[in-house]
Parts: structure tokens; sequence; C-alpha cells
């Protein structure tokens, strides 16, 4: 299947609930009951939490944050009917896998780089869910099918992660992502 490249870069077009996606793309998890679905993702900086908070917020849901098993901050979305078709799509059975033809824009994209993107001493690296695996080749199509062909490192390069190397395939994310969020430290961000 071909994809037509979006060139939607973040901030051009309104938030939408799917934007939230590309957490799940990264570390993010998301839980069924019912009716109803959450995504949380584990991160690792507390400017994250705002960020993550505010993005919610923009696509009309409530947040919180909770302290994950390894003391880390854990953002959540509260329990919404609206975040059902993504968990659909995401989820076989206990698993999370991008459902067929999954692309990444800015929105997504930017997303991603607030929940698990940092800098390293290669380029930029966009961290994956640790049990995942399963999908990583497919977030890895999306990545190329957005212009931002990566590496994929394991758990001894300081991953799981796609590492983002050369110095367009850096300005092509930093294009698709935008600003730097309030707080970001210089070195998480794409520059």
């Amino acid at each position: 299947m071909t994809r037509q490249l979006s060139f939607f870069t973040a901030g051009e077009v309104p938030p939408t609930v799917d934007d939230l996606e590309g957490l799940l793309a990264g570390p993010g998890h998301v839980v069924r009951r019912a009716d109803e679905a959450r995504i949380g993702v584990v991160v690792s900086g507390q400017w994250r939490v705002p960020c993550l908070l505010t993005a919610f917020a923009e696509r009309g849901l409530a947040g919180d944050v909770a302290t994950a098993l390894d003391g880390q901050p854990a953002v959540r979305t509260a329990f919404s009917a609206t975040l059902l078709p993504i968990a659909g799509r995401w989820t076989r059975g206990a698993r999370i896998l991008p459902p067929l033809g999954f692309g990444l824009d800015g929105p997504r994209l930017r997303l991603w780089a607030i929940a698990g993107g940092r800098g390293d001493e290669y380029g930029y690296a966009l961290q994956l869910g640790d049990t995942d695996d399963g999908g990583w080749s497919a977030i890895g199509s999306a990545l190329h099918d957005a212009g931002l062909p990566g590496t994929l490192v394991g758990p001894r390069a300081d991953g799981p992660a796609y590492r983002i190397t050369g110095t367009r395939r850096i300005a092509r994310l930093r294009e698709l992502v935008g600003e730097a969020p309030p707080g970001a430290p210089a070195e998480d961000w794409p520059g």
C-alpha cells in the first residue's frame, strides 16, 4: 500500500485524539475497560509531565499523574470512550501493535518526542515500548515513510529506540515536531 507523505507539522493542523497514537508508537500503553480506554506513558523527565497533560487537555481529555514502579512519573489520560477506537486499532490481545497502514505526521511525532525523545552522541533517539517488539518494524516503516529512516537500537545501546542520524534527517524531524515545548532541555529536543 502506498501512502502519501504528509507534510503537516505540529501546530499546522488542529489537535485530534488520534494524535495520541504517537505515544503508542513510542513508550506509551493503552488500557481498556468496558466501553472506555486510557492511554498512558512513563516518562523520564519532569518537564514532560505538564507538556503531556496540556496535550491531553488540547484534545478534550482529562489527565493525571501517578508514580510508576520505578519511581518515574506515569502520565495518563482519564478513561474515555473517545479513546476506544484507538485501543481497538492498537491492541491484539494483551499486545500493543500498530494498525496496518499506520503513519506518522508532525503531531504524532511531537507527542512521541515529548514522551520519549532524547538526543545522544549519535543523533536523536525516539524511545520504544520495552515489550512492543512485535511492532517495532512497522514503526520503523512509518518513520521511513515520514522521511525519517532510523536505526533500531537495542537495550545495550540505550534502547529500545529508533535513532535518527544525519543533519538533514534531524532537521526534517525538527521541522515536523516544531519548537521545543516549555521547559524541555535542549538535549531532549531535536535541534
